[in-house]
């Protein structure tokens, strides 16, 4: 027990965790309707390259013609193109934040108008592993409503390592998984503990994956397997109603994106 909490102390100094939560924006003066909000979590992986074209096509009109909010995972990880191919299918009224970052472009999160990104912020989680994993980050945006700017919330995006909870069960990697989650954690209650709403999206490399928050108050568009949308409730002052869930078939890999569609509005 030792050995593994100085570990993780090590890995976390090195990873320059940073305190503190993005500050509030004010409230609503009065309710605003419900606007529809179709997200989605994506992990694009590499075992069939010539479906992601095609893979894409399908996650951006998973909702007809309403513009997702998508988070994705792997992405340009061991290929190329798959910023074209995100640039093509997810056009100008979106904004693609962390696609070209320097670090963390693995985890980029797509928001498309009405949404509009105010503020963005990343951390690293832990460095690489030869032969097992790249560098890994988490990934955060605020967005409001363009013309209802007191709708807004914080979608968070991560992809925790592989291989420590499923797959091999490695206890060796399990300081990593933990240093993922430690921050997942802290960001999604600096958000909370300022009022805002939290949607995430991640593949969690835990098929028995809990709650990101710790607290009651955190649910579960999907409860199982490892690709999940969740949510946390802020103040109250923008209320989320889940309408539907499904999944979306992507023929990469053995994972499919799954699309929740939310509602959501300012009291």
């Amino acid at each position: 027990m030792t050995s593994k909490i100085s570990r993780r102390r090590a890995l976390t100094l090195g990873g320059g965790v940073l305190a503190g939560a993005i500050a509030g924006t004010g409230t609503a003066s009065a309710a605003t309707d419900w606007f529809r909000l179709p997200v989605i979590t994506a992990n694009v992986g590499r075992d069939n390259l010539g479906a992601r074209d095609a893979a894409f096509d399908a996650v951006r009109n998973a909702d007809g013609e309403n513009r997702p909010l998508v988070c994705f995972q792997e992405i340009s990880e061991g290929d190329t193109g798959e910023e074209a191919m995100i640039d093509h299918y997810f056009g100008p009224l979106y904004t693609k934040a962390f696609l070209r970052h320097e670090t963390s472009f693995r985890i980029p999160i797509c928001v498309g108008r009405p949404w509009v990104v105010v503020s963005s912020r990343t951390e690293r989680a832990h460095g690489g592993i030869p032969g097992v994993t790249p560098p890994r980050w988490f990934n955060e945006v605020v967005v409001r409503h363009e013309d209802h700017p007191s709708v807004e919330f914080a979608v968070l995006n991560t992809h925790y390592i592989a291989n420590a909870f499923n797959g091999d069960q490695r206890t060796d990697l399990r300081d990593e998984w933990w240093l993922m989650r430690d921050i997942h954690k802290a960001r999604a209650r600096a958000h909370h503990n300022a009022g805002r709403l939290v949607i995430w999206g991640a593949d969690t490399n835990r098929p028995d994956f809990g709650t990101a928050s710790d607290l009651a108050a955190e649910q579960k568009a999907f409860g199982t397997g490892i690709d999940r949308l969740h949510w946390l409730p802020g103040d109250g002052s923008v209320q989320i109603t889940l309408n539907t869930t499904r999944t979306v078939n992507m023929n990469v890999d053995a994972h499919d994106a799954r699309l929740a569609i939310f509602h959501v509005r300012a009291v």
